[in-house]
């Protein structure tokens, strides 16, 4: 499971709610539609993809817990095994804790092979799901994000992968609003060599108005360069 968007690659865009911005108490929904799925650098199933998203905040705790999903639109990814190619399909519940300026957040991320019928809370070695710790701190237009995988999958480098990164929104005039993101990883989970050497996997600039995003993401250990818009609902 290699996954992304965050120069800003989207994930930094989706999941901005949980970097220590306040949320509204109850239930939230939305959706965004992108052109690809970029997360910390990587493009995760060659394809559009609808991303709906759900969540509820605890009333005077401000304790956040929601899911968070990402479908492809035509089968790109093919079975390792077989050959048989499946849609790409992502799954993620997550609990965020809010700590003065910082939020600790505990993710599931479950990526399964649609090709196989594997079971959703299997958190086994060879599973399809990562569990993932991090703690993120915003101020400003400064935002700061440590995380690690801490139990599930160790397939594709996902043991104990850990991920950093800073973004910082630099420019808000006329409706529009600019941010950049620098990220490093571990080479192997967020990038496409062996060993688990820290790298820089995620560069990119974001531009924002209205429900439109626009991001250019670089990954300079895989070389790769990502332009991807996102409509939210």
């Amino acid at each position: 499971m290699k996954k992304t968007a965050k120069l800003l690659s989207l994930a930094v865009a989706l999941f901005a709610g949980l970097s220590g911005t306040a949320q509204a108490e109850g239930f939230k929904v939305g959706a965004d539609v992108v052109s690809s799925y970029v997360w910390r650098g990587g493009d995760l199933g060659d394809s559009p993809a609808i991303q709906p998203a759900l969540s509820y905040t605890f009333e005077g705790s401000g304790v956040v817990v929601g899911a968070w999903g990402s479908y492809a639109l035509s089968d790109t990814i093919k079975n390792s095994t077989n050959g048989d190619k499946y849609r790409y399909q992502e799954v993620d519940l997550y609990a965020t804790v809010p700590v003065g300026p910082f939020s600790l957040t505990l993710t599931d991320y479950y990526i399964p092979d649609t090709t196989l019928s594997p079971r959703k809370f299997d958190f086994s070695k060879d599973s399809f799901n990562v569990i993932e710790a991090s703690v993120a701190y915003a101020k400003d237009n400064l935002s700061l994000l440590a995380a690690i995988n801490v139990a599930g999958s160790e397939e594709n480098g996902a043991k104990n992968a850990k991920y950093c990164e800073a973004s910082y929104k630099f420019y808000e005039k006329g409706g529009y609003t600019a941010k950049g993101v620098v990220g490093l990883g571990d080479e192997d989970f967020y990038g496409d060599k062996e060993g688990n050497n820290i790298a820089l996997v995620n560069t990119g600039i974001s531009v924002s108005k209205d429900r439109y995003t626009a991001s250019y993401v670089y990954n300079p250990d895989t070389e790769k360069s990502t332009l991807v818009f996102m409509a939210s609902f």
